[in-house]
């Protein structure tokens, strides 16, 4: 908590009269402090509430600069001169500010931009070239990589078209080989012959 709002809960709680000065910004905003001193606290006064002046340099009716660092906190009050304006005045000079230049330098620009600029424009008038240079082959590449797709679909669709065929090859030469022919066959004969068919 603040110094100053502990200060004026306290008056609150003891019943101390607390007078608070209202003054008009500029613009027609009302605001509210204790007195108008660095370090105090600073309100804008809305229909239902007080709300903390948000950082900012504000210029009061009677002409004085009110400085807020903090928001609610006065950092300092002081009357605008001619020497040192106010914030938002310094901003719209900065914006119609012009200076004149002395014919000398002026010429000795004029001169340096041109020689610049007869210095810079084959350089740029390459680089223009280069980067068509570029834009074709980038053009041509994806072409050929367009064609490329196109004949791998095309393979594709073919040698899904062919139709199936049988396999012609015989599955295998086997050969028949008897055991003990002529004699009484056994039931292990019997599978043995069995498997070589």
């Amino acid at each position: 908590m603040k110094a100053t709002k502990m200060l004026n809960d306290i008056k609150t709680l003891l019943n101390i009269e607390v007078k608070l000065e209202e003054m008009k910004l500029e613009n027609g905003t009302v605001i509210t402090t204790e007195s108008l001193e660095k370090g105090n606290e600073v309100f804008i006064v809305t229909d239902d509430e007080k709300v903390a002046m948000p950082v900012g340099e504000y210029i009061l009716e009677d002409g004085r600069l009110l400085i807020v660092e903090e928001e609610g906190i006065i950092a300092d009050v002081r009357d605008v001169s001619d020497d040192v304006p106010a914030k938002e005045e310094t901003e719209d000079l900065e914006e119609t500010i012009e200076t004149e230049v002395p014919e000398e330098v002026a010429s000795e620009v004029e001169a340096i931009v041109e020689a610049v600029v007869e210095v810079i424009a084959p350089v740029i008038e390459e680089v223009k070239s280069e980067i068509e240079e570029l834009k074709k082959q980038y053009a041509s590449l994806m072409d050929d990589k367009e064609e490329k797709v196109e004949d791998k679909k095309k393979e594709d669709l073919s040698a899904a078209r062919k139709p199936i065929t049988r396999n012609s090859q015989p599955k295998s030469n086997k050969t028949k080989v008897e055991f003990g022919s002529g004699k009484f066959a056994t039931t292990l004969d019997r599978v043995l012959n069995k498997l070589n068919k």
